[in-house]
Order: C-alpha cells, then sequence, then structure tokens
C-alpha cells in the first residue's frame, strides 16, 4: 500500500478548529457570550422559529444541554420562548431583536479576525477555501449520522 500523500482531513481540520475557537473565546466574552450561546444564536437565524428539539438538532446538541443556555439568553432578553399553541408541551424559540443585532455584531467580528487570518492568501486560494469549506459544510448538515 503506498504512503498517503498528506495528512487525513480530520488532523488538518480539527486542529484549526480548535485553534479557531480558542481565537474566538476573547471575541465572544466581549460580546458577553459563551461558544454555546452563540452557536444557538447562529442557529435561530435558520428560521423565524424553532422547536427546542428542532435547535438542537439544527446545533448538533443534545436537547437537554442547551436549556440552560435557553434560560439565560431569555432572561437576558435574546430569545423568546413561548409555549407552542399546538402542543404546550413544546416551547417555539425566536431572536428577538437585541438577539439579532447581539449575534450579528458578534459575528461580524469574528469573521474580521478571520479575514486577518486569511489576508496572506492569494485571493482565489481564499475564496476557493472558503466555497469548498461552506461546500462541505452544507454537506455535513444534510448528511445521515453513520451506523
Amino acid at each position: 500500500m503506498p504512503k498517503a500523500t498528506r495528512p487525513d482531513l480530520a488532523a488538518m481540520l480539527v486542529p484549526l478548529g480548535r485553534a479557531l475557537t480558542e481565537a474566538e473565546r476573547p471575541v465572544l466574552d466581549r460580546h458577553g457570550l459563551t461558544m454555546w450561546a452563540y452557536v444557538v444564536l447562529l442557529g435561530l437565524d435558520e428560521g423565524p422559529v424553532h422547536t427546542q428539539a428542532a435547535l438542537a438538532k439544527t446545533i448538533r446538541a443534545d436537547k437537554t444541554r442547551i436549556i440552560p443556555v435557553l434560560d439565560d439568553l431569555q432572561q437576558r432578553g435574546l430569545i423568546l420562548r413561548d409555549p407552542d399553541p399546538a402542543d404546550r408541551r413544546v416551547n417555539l424559540i425566536r431572536l428577538t431583536a437585541d438577539g439579532a443585532k447581539l449575534r450579528d455584531r458578534a459575528q461580524h467580528d469574528i469573521q474580521e479576525q478571520e479575514k486577518r487570518l486569511l489576508a496572506d492568501l492569494p485571493a482565489a486560494d481564499r475564496h476557493a477555501f472558503l466555497r469548498v469549506l461552506q461546500l462541505l459544510a452544507a454537506r455535513t448538515r444534510t448528511a445521515k449520522s453513520p451506523g
């Protein structure tokens, strides 16, 4: 069997992901957000209303794990949780205007930081990298779990 000519994707992406997450932490701290709170706010961007279960599935989190995060965001006026009129056992979640503004400011600051990281790449490589990464990310959202 021939020797591999490059590292595996996970071997390259996992350390990069960890480094990016660590670089985001001070930005999120400045905005008063935890990583999970930011992930929730980004997950709510997909549509106006979600059930807690649908949101958990969207962000790939255990639905019980996000309850304290939702409690905090609700207390801060960043999301609203209302009983579903069709099933009062289910909460519907949506962003408030303040939640959307905070999410947008945090995302802007994170992406400005990313621009600086990618600035040394030639423009064509930068655009190709981002395009391919978006395509792969979209595939993971639609892919079925193994097993």
